[in-house]
């Protein structure tokens, strides 16, 4: 019961604790490092650069959010109630990261296929 109580306390202060701070949108699209233009592929170095900022921008913000929570809350807030905000936000901003860091992963891949296309023409 006290699970449920702590749970429904996160939810019910989550959503206007991270209402001004939106989740960036991914880039549309990874070039494809086989067919790519030298333009395409600066392109998509630009968007998963844009991208990085708008995840950075988007974790300081639940950050801060959080910190604002925790300091609003005050004495009221219980230690497990605490510790349960903290592990929600901890779990948003890792999600943030482990998909900024899938999509570099799938960029710089198809770098590699870039030049990797493009060494052969000039050999």
């Amino acid at each position: 019961m006290k699970a449920l109580l702590a749970i429904a306390f996160v939810a019910a202060t989550a959503a206007p604790v991270y209402a001004d701070c939106p989740y960036p949108q991914a880039p549309a699209k990874i070039p494809d490092g086989a067919t790519a233009t030298l333009e395409d592929m600066v392109a998509g170095q630009k968007a998963v650069n844009a991208y990085q900022k708008s995840i950075n921008d988007y974790t300081a913000c639940i950050d801060k959010e959080l910190d604002d929570a925790i300091a609003k809350g005050g004495d009221k807030l219980k230690p497990e109630q605490k510790a349960d905000m903290q592990r929600v936000e901890a779990q948003k901003h890792n999600a943030a990261v482990d998909q900024l860091q899938a999509i570099a992963d799938r960029f710089n891949e198809q770098v590699k296929v870039y030049k990797a296309r493009t060494a052969d023409k000039k050999g």
